[in-house]
């Protein structure tokens, strides 16, 4: 965009070169506008909007002057500025526009905080005058206030030096309501024997590279809790701070949520996480008790991988795992899963995509070449679905001198016929080669059963009584996250 407009520019600098042009003084002189409103989406006080472009035409076949340009200031005092053909300000005088040309204008705004915990309107008018004519184009904003978490000084000791580490630290039990949007910059650490939790119905936005961190990497004693406590229909939202229509569909807006190892108790319930690189990244140590419990969440358009699960503990149930740039699910270098009732729908499509959905490994090669095991005690997937739109969408990396257990008992699988995974023979599973008839609409990321899919009723009772919408599972349940309502 920006070489295309300075290309216009050096076309009308070479042409007013080459031509003296003829300047109307008088007669109508109408301008024409690319747009006869401009309208920001929610802007979060003090955070500064993307730009949006205004073309200003002159469809007359005399070239016309802007006597003036101006912000009318209806009480929006500060909040929109213009920059009129590179000269900015809110107030430019004699613009020049050729015959049968156009200008560009370029429009900001940061919304000034209010007392307001509810959205507002801040509305303006963009006024241009030609020859004693008044046009305007309108400009609107809705504001948000919101909880924002900034980076400050976290200073350590490294032998006879200090280290500042800058990140938002929360060092003792907080809760997160849903009064307010909370906005993150950078990253949110939750230190150890501090517990994050986050109720129903909060919305989290993450500046670009940011993300939440649950144990303090930087210490020796790192362990730390999140407990995200969301409700059906009033689930916890975690997304990019872009609210822009542009960047509604993408990824890799924000890093991760990151349990980091000696986290402990984590449990996620009734959340979303979208447009991010990596959903959740588990690199907690395993024990006897799960490091993380995700249920009834949804994980969609990450640009990396849904879960990054490194020799950690997860118990998973009734989770949705779609449309990410390389793996939905990574359960490596060992560890303890048992994952039930799950949708994995990887139809990535911003990119090429040549991994599978789900990978399960029980070893990794350190910095100097030599291969470390890791047991994978137990990988088991009961009444799940695993499809996407590669031939094979399930790898296993075994090594044989390390214990490698994992089971897929009465689900739905998309393998590579000329795999050796075709050989595959699980408990009571069904091997798929298509997505025909399987969900409603892959297209629009509806993962609900079709009236014809061979999910329906193919499941075992795996002692989970409903399903991600809270509806009752039958006798045979349907496999995934949905089951199918008659």
């Amino acid at each position: 965009m920006v070489k295309r407009i300075i290309l216009s520019l050096l076309v009308i600098l070479s042409l007013s070169a080459c031509k003296r042009d003829f300047f109307s003084e008088s007669g109508p002189g109408e301008l024409q506008f690319s747009a006869d409103t401009i309208i920001f989406d929610t802007l979060f006080t003090s955070v500064g909007s993307t730009t949006h472009t205004l073309k200003v035409y002159n469809r007359n076949n005399n070239s016309v002057t802007i006597s003036s340009i101006y912000l009318a200031n209806l009480n929006s005092e500060g909040v929109y500025r213009i920059n009129v053909d590179g000269v900015a300000g809110t107030h430019t005088e004699n613009v020049k526009i050729a015959a049968n040309d156009s200008i560009y204008v370029f429009v900001e705004a940061t919304i000034n905080p209010v007392g307001s915990n509810l959205p507002y309107l801040v509305t303006d008018s963009l006024i241009f005058v030609t020859n004693g004519q008044t046009q305007n184009v309108d400009l609107v904003a809705y504001g948000q206030n919101a909880n924002f978490y900034t980076p400050h000084d976290n200073f350590f000791m490294s032998g006879s030096d200090t280290v500042n580490y800058k990140y938002y630290s929360i060092n003792e039990n907080t809760t997160w309501n849903n009064t307010l949007p909370h906005v993150i910059y950078g990253y949110v650490i939750v230190e150890p024997n501090a517990t994050l939790t986050i109720n129903e119905g909060c919305q989290i936005y993450f500046h670009k590279n940011s993300g939440i961190i649950v144990g303090n990497p930087l210490l020796d004693n790192n362990g730390g809790t999140l407990k995200i406590k969301g409700e059906l229909n009033n689930e916890v939202v975690f997304q990019g701070d872009r609210q822009d229509n542009w960047y509604e569909n993408i990824a890799g807006q924000w890093d991760r949520i990151w349990f980091s190892s000696g986290s402990i108790e984590n449990e996620v319930n009734y959340a979303i996480f979208r447009n991010g690189t990596i959903g959740l990244h588990v690199d907690t140590i395993g024990n006897n008790n799960p490091t993380l419990t995700v249920k009834n969440t949804i994980i969609e358009n990450m640009s990396d991988i849904g879960i990054l699960a490194q020799g950690s503990h997860i118990v998973g149930e009734n989770n949705v795992i779609s449309n990410c740039g390389r793996y939905a699910m990574v359960l490596n270098i060992g560890g303890t899963y048992d994952i039930k009732h799950s949708t994995f729908a990887n139809y990535w499509s911003f990119s090429s995509r040549n991994t599978p959905s789900i990978l399960l490994n029980n070893y990794y090669e350190d910095v100097n070449g030599n291969i470390q095991l890791r047991n994978l005690q137990q990988a088991s997937f009961t009444n799940c679905i695993i499809s996407g739109s590669l031939p094979g969408e399930i790898d296993l990396q075994e090594n044989t001198a390390a214990i490698f257990n994992y089971s897929f008992n009465n689900c739905l699988l998309k393998l590579h016929p000329d795999s050796s995974l075709a050989s595959l023979e699980e408990n009571n599973s069904m091997k798929i080669q298509n997505s025909d008839s399987l969900f409603v609409d892959i297209q629009e990321d509806n993962y609900q059963l079709h009236q014809l899919s061979p999910a329906i009723d193919a499941g075992v009772d795996a002692g989970v009584s409903q399903d991600i919408l809270g509806i009752t599972r039958k006798g045979n349940p349907d496999l995934g996250a949905y089951e199918k309502v008659d």
